[in-house]
């Protein structure tokens, strides 16, 4: 083992040797860096320009670049020896951990997206939205998966995410899952079809577009293996970490592991415990001289002390705890261990003097029996077999062989306590006596073992016993005997001693260890298990010595000398090796810094004319000789040999630190900034092991986050706030262990520390729509306000009141609201530009676009360009603010353990959300006051912003709200008020022009086209008709058109055959309402004064148009014609129709649901209903005196009458000489005409069946009655035989007719029915009687008159 402090001598022949090497390139060869030490620095440089050109004649010649070359290189070669040696020391924590163990509990850290990746998910779900992959899915997935390509994919900020190199797959995944859990709730309930069905299946198409056309094991395969570093690593994956970190080489650290021994746990172990010995005593030098670091406090000197006693009494503690047997593959019986801990006390010997019950020692032994040699005496065919065993043990026994082949390989275990044990070894053959009991011994050997005797099989000569008759009986047999672990070294030595082994003799050695720090040296007797005598080497030096006068016996000495008592102790082997190989083992055990050099390797190296390797000699002499001598070859020595103790491990440690931190950040994880398990165990080995205060680890551990996350890196604040708590317990003297000591650059570097924290924290508030993009990582903004709070904290014990953490946060998210919104306005802009210069055909050149938006500035200004980029920033400040709920609003509210910890981030965002919509108010403002009094385009603005505010439990009449109601309510206003003047004017003028030619249903007129994107949940706002004056106001509203449907209004109105006026006046009605039923009016009061001023409007609009129309249908039917040449016109069953349609309006428009309201709206449709039954009894009048011009026509054959006389005469004349036509039946078949007609055309152009149904029962009715009072009239008169005839004809075919149009069988057979019915049939009789018959006709109904009829 090289000693870790060389001597002066030792250092002059290091430079003396290397002095030489550096000559070397004279002669043409090139030297190493690594080979010049402090000395021959200098020397360095020079050597290498002589390589390239020849040296310069004086050293004034040299230009400052040279100079500049020679100081980088010395720059340089100095950083790369601290990194060797920093190797040396890692690698000495990774070979023997005794402190620290690698966590198991830590998060494991995903592999981060780069931007290639990134690009590559983003061609993935783009294909996907093409339809070019064979993923099925159904509208909802896909417009979910295309508002999260556009949103998060898409997102500048998930861009700036993979350049921090804190975003990963896992990202991806969960903010999907948060972004279509919404959309997922809020889909309809879907019997057999759970939502969480639906959500596992989208995630589940996620991942198939997500991964793309990878094969999912190869992924599988290689997360798996880039997750290895995550898990516990193995020393050969630590040790290659830490060259990467390092930057070693490989043949570097084959050097150093080699020669440093790393494969002996008992070197690691033995060196370790020099370096504890070594601390100890720096703490003795540091009370001594008074070299303190300066505290806060002058009483902390001592503690000082103390505290490095303590922590190496700690370190003591930990490798005693270490099983002796650790990393071997013997199982121990268990010692006894109740004077470990006063071995670090070693003041306390006598206290904790060893016992020989104390050492135990276990063995294995194996015999392996081969065969027999010389056994001639016995017949070829008898039956031989060996027995062994141990003395104190059991017996064995080989299988049975002939005589003429006496050979077996069997093997025997065996397990003993003694380390000298006798093995005894019997050959037998069987007895051939009837009366023989005992087989017979032919001969035997014992031997007695040592873990170092031959493990190959050899010859034994065997004793012979008297039955065996040869003289030459060999036994070839192995004997093979496992040093246990605690047996260090073994062997027969020459000792003397004061205290023990008083009598100069040989002796069986074993150098045993009982625990990690006690060894004894004990002398053995064959076949005992307790030591005979036995030397506890606690403070004894073992060194080469000279042969002593006097004592015989023994070649090689040494000796062991107890400090301070000066108790010596004299050994003595018989082989050099044998010396040399006893020390190196005692050297391990006492501790010593002292290392003993053997005489002839001195000797060896002064003849070669150098001392610089006698700290080599032990491994040389005895372990991997090359190694050593390869080491010193590459200059790797100095970094071997040096004594850890005279480092500043404060130093080293920052190093080795820092540039894991930048191999960690580098790596392929999303770590931010976590360490992995094997990084971490190494760290807290060497804290631990070189004494690195934990303050100082964390305050440098602090530093390098916060550098990096200035550089843009993301780093985790629950990490920043582990080590800033650490700190802040151990600078304010709350440390959980108890008070400790604070030095003043611990405090001052503290301070410092913590003001940046400040400042970074609070610029990540500001930011913390991009230092946490979309609530990533998940809890940051939580531990970001959580941290702020701790950092504000005065002391470690005082709470920083909450009105001080809200202030500071409020001016925080204050200043975040003015960036987001600079921001979401510089997008818009930029948008704006590129969509203008898209749509303008020359945008080849940059110089002409250039100048066409320089010559098209003045056009952007325009009032409507200004509106359209107001809605769009709304859009966007809409889209912010729900990003803020939805991602950070609730991210700080749960706090672990504690669901008001943050209570008031709900309230400071609201404050955010305000201040940030007050900015756009300003921008709102501005562009509203330029909009022209007669325009209504900004309504949709109200719809928009009104739509996502009233639905915010926070933002519903806040601020800006109120704002916003107070800008649009006068608009709102005078919108009505001139739609109501419009409708008003629209009406009259509409009913003076109206034809009353029915306008068809949208739906069947209308051509089926492909309309374009329409929103139908902001529909236009219908335009008014031209200028009206309104009290006195005089405007210029836009011309309205002559009635035209727009596209979205099948969807609101549907009509049949109503006019134009009447169709006009309910879709403006109906749109109307439609549009203030849509602005969704957040204030309740005006919005139920809207809703009622619209709905008594309606109603009253409803009742002109009833009126207009019952005054033009009593206007029509009286320029009508009273025969029955009369055709009802469509306009008669238009009128009808909107009477139908504005009683189904009334009941949606003027539909109210209180009092007075409620009263209004039944006196509509009582006006509706008085009308039509006036506009039916009108019609009904029509009819009958229709039917009343029939009956004067044939009043002109009553009875007595002159023109009845002259009328029969003439008929009679000529029909003796012609064929008359029968006279009357034209005038019944004209009648019968005009029914069938007009109640065929009434039943196919009035829509309402009531109305036709009432219609007819009145028509009927009245015609009846007329016909029943005519006949009454003539009751005394005997009816003329063509009135008859035309008479039954008309009653008949109009029962007949009325019955198949549904009348019913009670108003069909009235009792004036049956009036006429009995009269016509007297008066049929009678005719019969007096004019021969009837000709066919008669009341009684029969099949001629049926096929007559049809």
């Amino acid at each position: 083992m090289l000693d870790p402090s060389s001597s002066e001598e030792e250092s002059d022949g290091i430079v003396e040797e290397e002095s030489k090497e550096v000559m070397a390139p004279q002669a043409g060869s090139r030297i190493s860096p690594s080979r010049t030490s402090e000395s021959s620095g200098g020397l360095q440089p020079g050597s290498r320009g002589s390589s390239a050109r020849p040296s310069s004649p004086s050293p004034s010649a040299v230009s400052e670049h040279e100079k500049e070359e020679v100081e980088k290189l010395h720059r340089e070669e100095e950083e790369r020896k601290k990194k060797l040696q920093l190797y040396v020391f890692v690698m000495r924590c990774i070979a023997y951990p005794f402190n620290a163990k690698q966590p198991t509990d830590m998060a494991r850290r995903q592999q981060k997206i780069t931007k290639q990746q990134l690009q590559t998910v983003k061609d993935r779900f783009e294909s996907f939205l093409k339809g070019d992959t064979q993923i099925v899915a159904d509208e909802a997935f896909i417009n979910a998966v295309q508002s999260y390509y556009e949103v998060f994919l898409k997102s500048d900020r998930v861009a700036k995410m993979v350049q921090m190199g804190g975003f990963s797959a896992l990202d991806c995944r969960e903010v999907f899952k948060r972004h279509i859990e919404k959309r997922v709730r809020s889909l309809p309930e879907i019997d057999g079809l759970s939502k969480e069905t639906v959500l596992s299946s989208w995630m589940a198409k996620f991942d198939t577009i997500y991964r793309g056309d990878e094969d999912p094991r190869k992924a599988q395969q290689r997360m798996t293996a880039s997750a290895a570093s995550e898990l516990i690593l193995s020393k050969d994956q630590l040790y290659e970490m830490f060259q990467q970190i390092l930057g070693i080489k490989k043949f570097e650290h084959q050097l150093l592991y080699q020669a440093c021994q790393l494969d002996n746990l008992d070197e690691q172990a033995a060196q370790i415990r020099r370096e504890l010995d070594g601390r100890l005593q720096m703490a003795d030098q540091i009370a001594r001289a008074g070299k303190f670091p300066k505290f806060v406090s002058k009483e902390m000197e001592a503690m000082y002390i103390e505290e490095l006693k303590s922590s190496v009494n700690q370190l003591m503690a930990n490798l005693e705890s270490v099983p002796v047997s650790k990393g071997g593959e013997f199982k121990l019986q268990k010692l006894k261990k109740g004077h470990n801990t006063s071995i670090i006390d070693m003041g306390q010997e006598d206290e904790n003097q060893l016992s020989k019950s104390d050492v135990v020692l276990s063995f294995t032994l194996e015999v392996v029996i081969m065969e027999v040699q010389g056994l001639k005496s016995l017949a070829p065919n008898r039956i031989v077999y060996c027995t062994m065993e141990v003395e104190g043990g059991e017996k064995l026994q080989t299988d049975q062989a002939e005589a003429s082949k006496p050979t077996w390989g069997t093997q025997g275990d065996f397990t003993t306590t003694h380390p000298l044990p006798g093995v005894k070894v019997k050959l037998f053959t069987e007895s051939t006596g009837v009366l023989a009991l005992e087989d017979k011994e032919l001969g035997r050997v014992v031997l007695h073992p040592t873990p170092n005797s031959p493990k190959a099989a050899e010859l034994h000569k065997m004793t012979l016993t008297k039955a065996c008759p040869d003289h030459d009986l060999k036994i070839k047999l192995a004997v093979r005997m496992d040093k246990p672990q605690n047996m260090k070294h073994c062997g027969y030595l020459w000792a003397f001693g004061k205290n023990v082994w008083k009598r100069w003799k040989k002796r069986f050695f074993v150098l045993v260890q009982v625990s990690q720090y006690t060894f004894a040296m004990c002398s053995y007797r064959e076949k005992k298990a307790e030591p005979q005598e036995l030397l506890q080497l606690d403070g004894y030096t073992v060194d080469y010595t000279d042969p002593q006068p006097g004592l015989d016996g023994g070649r090689a000495f040494f000796n062991a000398v107890k400090g301070g008592e000066g108790d010596t102790v004299i050994f003595a082997s018989d082989d050099e090796q044998d010396r040399i190989l006893w020390v190196q083992a005692m050297y391990r055990a006492t501790g010593q810094s002292h290392k003993p050099v053997p005489p002839t390797q001195v000797q060896k190296l002064n003849s070669k004319g150098g001392a610089s390797a006698q700290m080599d000699a032990p491994i040389s002499q005895f372990c991997k000789y090359g190694h050593a001598d390869r080491a010193q070859k590459h200059g790797m020595d100095e970094f071997i040999s040096a004594n850890p103790c005279s480092f500043d491990h404060a130093q080293l440690f920052e190093m080795v630190q820092h540039l894991t931190l930048e191999h960690r950040i580098n790596d392929s994880f999303a770590s931010l900034g976590w360490f992995s398990p094997g990084q971490v165990f190494v760290l807290d080995e060497y804290c631990a092991r070189n004494g690195v205060r934990g303050c100082h680890r964390h305050l440098c551990y602090l530093g390098d986050l916060l550098g990096r996350s200035d550089t843009g890196a993301m780093i985790d604040p629950t990490l920043l706030h582990y080590s800033f708590a650490f700190c802040a317990s151990h600078v304010h003297g709350n440390r959980p262990d108890g008070l400790g000591t604070v030095a003043v650059e611990e405090k001052e570097r503290f301070e410092e520390i913590k003001e940046r924290l400040r400042v970074l924290l609070e610029n990540q508030i500001v930011n913390f729509r991009y230092c946490f993009p979309f609530g990533r990582p998940e809890g940051a903004l939580k531990a970001t306000l959580s941290l702020l709070e701790r950092v504000l904290m005065k002391d470690i014990v005082t709470p920083v009141p909450p009105e001080e953490v809200k202030g500071v946060i409020r001016k925080c998210l204050e200043q975040a609201a003015e960036i987001n919104y600079q921001r979401i306005k510089e997008y818009a802009t930029a948008e704006g530009k590129r969509r203008e210069m898209y749509e303008h055909p020359v945008y080849c050149l940059a110089s002409q676009v250039m100048d066409l938006t320089i010559q098209n500035a003045g056009q952007v200004a325009t009032p409507a360009k200004k509106l359209e980029d107001t809605i769009r920033l709304a859009e966007l400040v809409i889209e912010v603010l729900q990003q803020n709920e939805d991602h950070h609003a609730e991210a700080a509210v749960q706090s672990t353990g504690d669901q008001s910890a943050f209570a008031w981030w709900t309230d400071l965002m609201v404050e955010h959300a305000e201040h940030f919509l007050s900015l756009y108010a300003v921008d709102m403002d501005a562009a509203l006051e330029i909009q022209s009094p007669e325009s209504w385009d900004s309504f949709p603005l109200f719809q928009l912003l009104n739509d996502f505010l009233r639905l915010d439990y926070h933002l519903c009449n806040g601020k800006f709200h109120k704002h916003l109601q107070d800008l649009y309510a006068p608009l709102v206003v005078r919108y009505v008020d001139l739609m109501e003047t419009s409708i008003a004017q629209s009406i009259h003028r509409g009913f003076e022009r109206e034809g009353w030619e029915p306008v068809k249903s949208l739906t069947s007129n209308l051509p089926n086209v492909n309309l374009p994107n329409v929103n139908l949940q902001i529909p236009k706002v219908p335009n008014l008709p031209a200028a009206l004056p309104v009290s006195g106001l005089s405007v210029n509203l836009p011309q309205m058109p002559s009635f035209s449907t727009p596209s979205w209004m099948a969807a609101i109105y549907d009509s049949d055959n109503g006019s134009g006026t009447s169709e006009d006046l309910f879709w403006k009605l109906d749109a109307l309402q439609t549009f203030i039923r849509d602005l969704h009016w957040p204030e309740e009061e005006f919005a139920k004064h809207l809703d009622n001023r619209i709905k008594t409007m309606s109603s009253d609009m409803i009742e002109n148009c009833v009126k207009r129309t019952r005054m033009a249908f009593e206007s029509k039917l009286t320029k009508s014609s009273r025969s029955t040449d009369f055709r009802i016109p469509l306009s008669i069953c238009t009128m009808f129709n909107v009477m139908v349609d504005a009683k189904d309006q009334s009941a949606k428009l003027c539909a109210m649901e209180m009092g007075s309201e409620k009263q209004k709206h039944s006196e509509i449709d009582e006006r509706i209903e008085s009308s039509v039954k006036e506009m039916i009894s009108l019609l009904v009048a029509k009819f009958v005196a229709i039917l009343e011009s029939v009956l004067a026509k044939i009043s002109r054959y009553d009875e007595g009458t002159l023109f009845s006389s002259f009328l029969s005469f003439t008929v009679k004349a000529a029909s003796k000489y012609v064929d008359v036509p029968k006279p009357g039946m034209d005038v019944a078949d004209g009648y019968v005409t005009f029914v069938r007609h007009s109640q065929d055309i009434l039943r196919d152009k009035v829509n309402e069946e009531v109305y036709i149904e009432r219609l007819f029962d009145q028509w009927y009715t009245g015609t009846m009655d007329l016909l029943g009072r005519w006949l009454t009239e003539r009751m005394d008169q005997q009816l003329h035989v063509y009135q008859l005839k035309i008479l039954i004809r008309i009653v008949k075919k109009k029962y007949r007719d009325f019955r198949l149009q549904g009348v019913l069988d009670s108003t069909l057979n009235s009792k004036m029915y049956e009036t006429v019915r009995t009269r016509l049939t007297v008066e049929e009789a009678s005719a019969s009687v007096r004019e021969g018959g009837m000709q066919g006709i008669s009341m009684k109904d029969s099949d001629e008159e049926d096929e007559e009829d049809d």
